[in-house]
């Protein structure tokens, strides 16, 4: 039997509505301090597009992929149900609080524990996609901490990585897979053609090693309390008459200020099925990919359970 919020103070169902509740303050500490372990994805060797980086989904939070540093084998997980991140490691496991507080503090606190597991330092400092960020170690403004807004944003975003999953599962082509991309706290979906893309020399270096290729995306955002969150899509470069496209979805809308397409979480949550709302709205985006950019429509296969591979036909010869 599914618990309810009255069973379980920490249970926060999928598909959740926004918190009426100021978020700002906890998605803001949130996004800092999934830097501090996101940045030990930066020691694996390097994948193209930056599909080592990401942070996995858990379900109640983030985590980082396992990651090596000398002979220590690790991970760090952001458990926002129990407020904690748990350090993870062969040599041990230490466990930090997450709640109201300035990053510095949580970023020394952080160090010594992973100093006692023989974990070096993170290699930067540096809040990358933050406007006017201080070090980490030198941000010292307090930071509000909401655990009800916390238990939301693991809720929104187990809801919107299942879909995002299954918007990608029957894609062919290069896809790296889908997490939140540290750096700017949105969580991507991408799929890449292996055609070569010139990115813009204007943009920063994370963004040029994004789009060496062409790419078609879909991702969810947080959003703050003036933006809503959403879903969003595009294809770079873009094709002829993109802007134009049926989105397919009520609610869902292309911006000309940013080249998106975006449906709002609102939107997506009322209809009766959120996660086929958004595939629909990932494969219109894809759907102009090949009708305007030419991308090869050969690259998607149907969608089936896993079950399914028991009875292709190209085993059909082994199971006879």
């Amino acid at each position: 039997m599914m618990p309810t919020s009255a069973e379980d103070p920490s249970f926060t169902p999928l598909w959740s509505a926004r918190p009426t509740v100021a978020t700002d303050a906890t998605i803001d500490h949130l996004h800092r301090l999934a830097q501090i372990g996101g940045k030990y994805t930066l020691d694996q060797l390097y994948e193209p597009n930056w599909g080592n980086i990401v942070l996995d989904v858990t379900g109640r939070g983030f985590a980082t992929p396992t990651v090596r540093r000398s002979d220590v084998v690790f991970k760090v997980d952001y458990d926002l149900l129990d407020a904690q991140v748990v350090i993870a490691a062969n040599t041990g496991r230490r466990i930090l609080p997450l709640a109201a507080g300035s990053v510095a503090d949580f970023f020394k606190d952080f160090v010594a524990a992973a100093t006692e597991l023989g974990i070096p330092a993170p290699g930067s400092t540096i809040e990358p996609e933050i406007a006017d960020a201080p070090h980490l170690d030198h941000d010292e403004q307090p930071r509000d901490y909401d655990q009800a807004v916390a238990r939301w944003i693991a809720a929104a975003y187990a809801s919107a990585a299942d879909a995002l999953v299954a918007w990608q599962a029957p894609y062919r082509g290069h896809r790296p897979r889908v997490g939140i991309m540290w750096g700017g706290f949105d969580l991507s979906a991408t799929r890449y053609n292996g055609h070569p893309s010139t990115p813009s020399g204007q943009a920063p270096m994370f963004q040029r090693n994004g789009m060496t290729e062409q790419v078609a995306a879909v991702g969810f955002v947080l959003g703050d309390d003036t933006t809503p969150s959403n879903f969003y899509g595009y294809v770079s470069p873009p094709p002829d008459g993109f802007a134009d496209i049926d989105l397919e979805v009520p609610g869902a809308t292309f911006t000309t200020e940013t080249g998106l397409a975006t449906l709002p979480w609102d939107a997506a949550r009322s209809t009766a099925d959120p996660t086929a709302a958004v595939i629909t709205f990932g494969d219109a985006i894809y759907r102009a990919a090949v009708e305007s950019g030419g991308w090869d429509a050969q690259l998607v296969l149907d969608r089936h359970d896993g079950w399914f591979a028991g009875h292709h036909p190209m085993y059909a010869a082994t199971n006879s």
